[in-house]
């Protein structure tokens, strides 16, 4: 067996276990086919909007967190089988992928054994190998003073955050922040806070929110000035991102 899979759909509100997932021996491709899903590592967490997928490589630990209704088809490739970058990734999903996916999850899982999924395991990793990263990662900074500013700030995203009484909680000055999260997390701060935003709009419109509440939230004077930076970062409005 080369290739096995996973289909579950989780209602809105309901929550998975937080136990930690181990990928050893196996690359997962997580995809969901409606809500959106975070996923939780050490090094960060990528937001996975529909027909988007994460890639994991065998041996990382991670949680999930779910936005509305979510429904996971997964695919778990045996280690090696796909050479792909050693870190997780949010990825596209080709429309040949999904079925792809679907048809995986349809069948269970797939032996080179077997000619007719042979062929399929064949098609899937060409596939694979035209996957496009987009940019849904908020990594996280080892500092402590930086990680502690991070912390902080989840807990702010909302409207405009109060940068300097983080620095001050954080016991750093914004020169020293501005220099360790561009060494860990190759972002500058203002960059980085605004991916924050960003990954909490697309869950927020996951859940069916209005793009005006969402703005409205985040800071912005307008919707249309939250979709300008919308299309800005992910080159689409929100009502395209989310119909693709």
């Amino acid at each position: 067996m080369q290739i096995r899979s996973f289909g579950v759909t989780f209602p809105s509100g309901q929550r998975p276990s937080p136990s930690l997932h181990d990928t050893a021996g196996w690359d997962q491709l997580i995809y969901a086919t409606r809500g959106v899903m975070t996923v939780h590592t050490n090094e960060g967490s990528w937001v996975v909007p529909p027909h988007r997928g994460v890639w994991i490589p065998a041996g990382f630990r991670y949680t999930l967190e779910f936005s509305g209704v979510v429904a996971l088809r997964m695919l778990y490739l045996r280690r090696g089988l796909h050479k792909a970058p050693p870190g997780c990734s949010v990825v596209n999903v080709s429309p040949l992928l999904r079925e792809l996916i679907v048809r995986t999850n349809l069948i269970g899982s797939l032996d080179t054994a077997i000619a007719g999924q042979k062929r399929l395991i064949g098609v899937i990793l060409d596939e694979l190998e035209m996957l496009v990263v987009v940019p849904l990662q908020l990594p996280l900074p080892r500092d402590p003073r930086a990680a502690r500013f991070a912390g902080l700030a989840a807990a702010e995203c909302t409207g405009d955050v109060a940068v300097n009484s983080l620095l001050r909680q954080s016991g750093a000055s914004r020169r020293t922040l501005e220099r360790v999260f561009r060494a860990e997390t190759a972002m500058s701060l203002g960059q980085w806070l605004r991916r924050q935003k960003l990954l909490h709009a697309l869950r927020r419109l996951a859940a069916g929110e209005c793009v005006n509440a969402i703005a409205l939230e985040l800071g912005y004077n307008s919707s249309s000035a939250f979709i300008a930076m919308f299309r800005r970062e992910l080159g689409q409005t929100p009502k395209k991102y989310f119909e693709t």
